[in-house]
């Protein structure tokens, strides 16, 4: 556009330099998400290292701390959550189906979970939703767990043999009417429901119960109980139907070899996802017809425990592209999505970080008449909203922030153009394109004249200055510099949406329902 502010803000950045930056880098996220949906085969399990089992095997402590949080489960749900933790993009999905159909309940849950693609101890878990909730909240502890159980079965099964030794003698694991404890020998400890009808999954608190504090790398709980005793919930049912009924993988098809050191599913070992090669695993699917093709990609990093997934359709009537993914170590989620048809393309991007409480959006528009968008960003309470247009008549754009600041500039079609910043200290700044560059700290104009500045007065709305002063400004040949216009323009509200809603507007509705909460 050709323009630039004069001034600058109390922290030395200018306003125009704050808004280019934010559109840089909501664009820059944006275009990564979207490129998980292109990924080839391999590609992104290779860009996320090829480690020989994710790096060194995990010492017996490490181990330890890894498994507390699920040592003293029965039998059979140690199994099913060691299993599933094989499969954490699975986790998440699941996790998210049970939420999005809370009237599913009994056999009809059932059968509707065994219609689904998810490996079947993942499907067992949807019979105890808050263990599957925690597993997909907590991910980076999960995919830990898994790549352990995958890596190092054995270890893995002697580290709960080892905590439920140290509970026990420590008098925190004892029978009751939830549980029975049996010690088979000094080296084994088997844990069953009381009543064979009835799971009861108990909480405690892993720095306490075991005698010993273990504190889990990657592991949280909102509310754990502040001794050392187990407390029990609400009990599952296991009856029939659970139990085997119309589906095969309930709970009795679930236990856990102490001796041969492995799971137990359908009475013989199981080692989870055998998709699991020198520490990451990945997978692409293709499908081609006469009206088109699809792509579906997905790749994971258990080292990170970083996973992504996109996909597109395309048909003699667009493409549709849609992307997720979530880093554990940073907390990061961001997602995206773009659809092309003859008509023109709208695409959009989000992300979010809990640990710093950073949060981003962008939704972008464009067609025959021009191009449009806006974004979000916020991060410590302050919240800064962009929006832009450039049409045949020519180009706008505004920042506002929630501190007060805000910027607005405009080209018309012609070259003729101003832009006018305010910062949060309320000092004023103008520029336009024939050169006149204006500040207002407070003392009134002044005019840059060379390095000099000099008071002036302002210009009248016929002298060619007049484009440049804020919101009355209006460019040569432009249908309106600031808002006004129908095209693209978005009340703040509107343009934040999704920030209220955690959607990414308009584009998560077309992009094949590639974004589940």
């Amino acid at each position: 556009m050709g323009i630039s502010f004069c001034g600058k803000d109390a922290e030395g950045d200018t306003m125009l330099e704050v808004f280019i930056g934010l559109r840089k880098i909501l664009a820059f996220l944006l275009s990564i998400v979207l490129a998980v949906a292109t990924v080839p085969d391999g590609a992104l399990a290779q860009a996320s290292g090829s480690q020989s089992g994710g790096g060194a095997p995990l010492t017996p402590a490490e181990l330890n701390a890894l498994v507390a949080p699920i040592a003293l489960y029965p039998d059979a749900l140690v199994a099913q959550v060691l299993g599933a933790a094989t499969f954490p993009d699975q986790v998440t999905a699941a996790d998210s189906f049970l939420h999005q159909n809370p009237g599913l309940q009994g056999q009809t849950l059932m059968q509707a979970v065994n219609a689904q693609v998810w490996d079947p101890s993942v499907k067992a878990l949807t019979q105890f939703p808050s263990v599957l909730d925690n597993m997909s909240k907590n991910l980076g502890w999960t995919s830990a767990l898994g790549e352990a159980y995958s890596t190092q079965a054995s270890d893995v099964m002697t580290a709960v043999q080892t905590l439920r030794a140290q509970a026990y003698a420590s008098g925190n694991l004892k029978s009751g009417s939830q549980i029975t404890v049996v010690q088979q020998s000094p080296q084994t400890i088997v844990i069953q429901p009381t009543n064979p009808q009835v799971v009861y999954v108990p909480t405690y608190n892993p720095t306490i119960v075991y005698g010993t504090p273990y504190v889990t790398p990657g592991y949280s709980v909102g509310a754990v109980v502040a001794t050392g005793l187990l407390a029990f919930g609400a009990g599952i049912a296991v009856g029939a139907a659970m139990s085997g009924g119309c589906c095969g993988w309930g709970w009795s098809s679930w236990n856990c070899n102490w001796h041969g050191g492995a799971v137990v599913y359908g009475g013989g070992a199981y080692y989870g996802n055998a998709a699991w090669r020198g520490g990451y695993y990945g997978s692409t699917a293709s499908a081609y017809g006469p009206y088109g093709s699809a792509h579906y990609s997905q790749g994971y990093n258990p080292s990170t425990g970083t996973y992504a997934r996109g996909g597109s359709v395309s048909t003699p009537y667009g493409t549709r592209s849609a992307g997720q993914a979530y880093n554990p170590s940073t907390g990061t989620y961001a997602r995206g999505g773009s659809v092309s048809t003859p008509y023109g393309t709208t695409s959009a991007g989000q992300a979010y970080n809990p640990n710093t409480g950073a949060y981003a959006q962008t939704h972008q528009t464009s067609n025959a008449y021009g191009s449009y968008g806006n974004s979000e960003y916020s991060r410590n309470g302050n919240t800064a909203y962009s929006q832009h247009q450039t049409t045949a008549n020519g180009s706008t754009g505004s920042l506002t922030t929630s501190n007060g600041g805000k910027a607005y500039g405009a080209v018309g079609a012609n070259g003729n153009g101003a832009a006018y910043g305010q910062s949060a200290n309320g000092n004023k700044y103008a520029t336009t394109t024939n050169g006149g560059e204006y500040k207002n700290t407070g003392s009134g104009w002044q005019k840059n004249n060379n390095g000099t500045w000099s008071s002036v007065q302002k210009p009248n709305p016929s002298s060619a200055e007049s484009s440049g002063w804020g919101e009355q400004a209006k460019s040569s040949g432009s249908s309106g510099a600031f808002g006004g216009s129908a095209n693209g323009w978005q009340s703040r509200a509107d343009s934040s949406r999704g920030s209220r809603s955690r959607g990414v507007g308009g584009a998560s509705r077309s992009s094949g329902g590639g974004f589940r909460r």
